[in-house]
């Protein structure tokens, strides 16, 4: 019974690869982007806390049908970067999921937030990979909408990962295990470099300024939301201004839109913690 499971299952994946390939990108995408979100929804929806599993086998889904969808582009340039942020995008709407109230409609509408989300990510990783070869008008819009896709991604991963209530060390690796994927690939689209790792050393000190502030949060007492605000704050303020020093636009204007953000989110750390406790 076992070999006649994966023999249909074979079947069916040799099925959607054939309908991809008789699509033009475009419509890959598209096709590809509806699979997902109604494996999401399927998985959250009607599997409960036991969907856990397929979240991550949808996060793998997610690079695969990517993988699948540029393939074509993907043959003169071969930048594994642009695997990064899809996977974490998919695991981190997946394991949000289990914080939203179960009722229907809830439902509905984060799996179309998810599926928008899902598909201008993948427009802007097919620009990334087409950069490289000519020069693409719409690179700095997929540079921001990327790096607020990266944003909402690092947001409900913290959420999830401060609501776990974990000990302090296994806290301390998941939050490295994540968040230097996505400081990497937030740089890497500023830079384009096809190496995977030709900037370590940046995106490793960004990600351990990350985890020492994280390693603090875990003590402060506020809620999970509210720390996750915070990190997320102060992931968009040094890395959007690692982003702008790469352009070379760190100009006076451009640092007190990054002061701002980050008074704001302290602001309101300050407010929502309970000192009392």
């Amino acid at each position: 019974m076992i070999i006649n499971r994966r023999s249909r299952l074979a079947k069916k994946s040799r099925g959607v690869i054939k309908i991809l390939t008789s699509l033009n990108k475009r419509e890959r995408l598209i096709f590809s982007v509806i699979v997902l979100s109604l494996g999401l929804f399927i998985a959250e929806h009607l599997l409960g806390k036991s969907g856990i599993f397929t979240v991550f086998t949808i996060a793998v889904l997610t690079d695969l049908l990517l993988f699948l969808s540029l393939y074509s582009d993907l043959k003169e340039n071969k930048f594994l970067q642009i695997f990064i942020l899809p996977f974490f995008f998919s695991l981190s709407f997946g394991l949000f999921y289990f914080l939203v109230p179960g009722r229907y409609l809830t439902r509905i509408f984060t799996t179309s937030l998810y599926a928008i989300g899902l598909y201008s990510l993948f427009l802007s990783e097919n620009i990334f990979t087409v950069s490289s070869i000519r020069t693409i008008a719409l690179l700095t819009s997929a540079r921001t909408v990327s790096f607020v896709i990266t944003l909402i991604s690092y947001f409900f991963l913290t959420n999830v990962l401060f609501s776990l209530h974990i000990q302090f060390i296994p806290f301390l690796i998941l939050l490295f295990i994540f968040s230097f994927p996505l400081v990497t690939h937030s740089i890497w689209t500023h830079t384009l470099e096809k190496k995977l790792f030709s900037n370590f050393y940046w995106p490793l000190v960004l990600t351990f300024v990350l985890v020492e502030i994280g390693s603090m949060l875990w003590f402060w007492p506020s809620t999970p939301t509210v720390l996750a605000i915070f990190l997320t704050g102060v992931f968009y303020t040094t890395v959007g201004i690692s982003q702008i020093w790469f352009e070379r636009r760190l100009f006076k204007s451009v640092m007190w839109e990054y002061i701002w953000v980050s008074s704001i989110v302290l602001l309101t750390l300050l407010v929502f913690t309970s000192w009392t406790s």
